[in-house]
């Protein structure tokens, strides 16, 4: 079978130089909030857009025919596919248990002012607030020794992720307060008066609808700012060379779809393998068609894969083959 393995991931090697096409995007003028955008593309194409590189932001300004927007003072935008993630709070060290059950939030927070806003804060009340991550304060660590946990405040000034490592060199982690109990332990050890000081909590920011991990970005300037508050979904301004600007996603607009284009292709491969190994079994021929539908991926090739054996006029898709040649051939 080690054999086997060999031969189908030097194929798929081969489909993945001829499977990998580039996305075809397209423009819907009709307006719709950013949610109503996202499911009529899945409806009728793939997705919202993806925008991976200048190349697609060329592509989209060469694309747009900006006569077809309507003339109001916000014209020129469409949705793309990138939303800024404000429910993925979660804590520094996470064991996956119960951990978003409890927040202590300021009243009107967490609000992203000024739309950079993804770690925080605790005040000497337990109350918690959002924070731009680069900001510099104290922190406080925990200490976790089996089933006992204790907490230590370090009067050292840190941006957040400064005062993660901090934590993680010198003691455990930055603190958690997921419950009542942890949240009092946690505030007593912030000083009186209007200091505050770091907790593990943070949160993702801008992620692409269709789950790609792309870290392309082509905000314009000063963008984004969460200007007008719950600014969480994002618009490309065609009359600005195609830049990126934060919206609230309830605002109407056209809208760019992108759709991965169907590609067919046949390859036929040879395999050498171990005798007692019947390859026209059902389970056998499964699990080859797997084993290349993950090479294919691991090889950068995108959307939807749909993989199957072309079977032989005798019902069968192998047969020995006692001449000798090479192991994997293109038709």
């Amino acid at each position: 079978m080690e054999k086997l393995v060999l031969f189908i991931a030097a194929a798929s090697g081969l489909w993945a130089v001829s499977l990998n096409p580039e996305r075809q995007y397209h423009f819907v003028y009709e307006q719709k909030n950013w949610t109503e955008a996202l499911s009529h593309c899945r409806l009728y194409y793939t997705d919202l857009a993806t925008i991976e590189n200048m190349e697609d932001v060329k592509t989209l300004n060469d694309m747009v025919d900006l006569n077809k927007f309507d003339k109001s003072a916000d014209s020129y935008r469409a949705w793309i596919g990138v939303y800024n993630d404000v429910s993925s709070w979660r804590w520094s060290r996470s064991d996956g248990s119960d951990e978003a059950e409890f927040r202590n939030w300021k009243p009107g927070q967490p609000d992203n002012k000024g739309g950079h806003e993804l770690c925080a804060e605790i005040f000497v009340s337990g109350e918690w607030n959002d924070k731009p991550c680069d900001k510099t304060l104290s922190a406080i660590c925990s200490d976790v020794r089996g089933q006992n946990e204790t907490f230590v405040f370090i009067d050292k000034t840190m941006t957040w992720a400064q005062a993660q490592s901090y934590c993680r060199a010198h003691h455990t982690d930055l603190a958690s307060a997921r419950n009542v109990s942890e949240n009092r332990r946690v505030k007593e050890l912030v000083p009186a008066g209007d200091r505050s000081a770091w907790i593990g909590l943070f949160r993702d920011s801008w992620k692409w609808a269709d789950g790609r991990t792309s870290t392309f970005r082509y905000w314009k300037t000063k963008e984004p700012n969460n200007q007008y508050w719950r600014e969480n979904c994002v618009a490309a301004y065609f009359k600005h060379s195609g830049n990126w600007e934060d919206w609230n996603c309830d605002w109407k607009k056209p809208f760019v779809c992108y759709s991965d284009p169907v590609y067919k292709q046949a390859v036929r491969i040879r395999l050498e393998k171990n005798a007692r190994l019947d390859l026209n079994r059902a389970a056998v021929m499964d699990d080859m068609l797997k084993l290349v539908k993950q090479q294919l991926q691991a090889h950068g090739v995108r959307g939807d894969i749909t993989l199957s054996w072309r079977k032989q006029s005798d019902g069968n898709v192998f047969h020995s083959d006692t001449k000798k040649t090479k192991k994997i051939k293109n038709p």
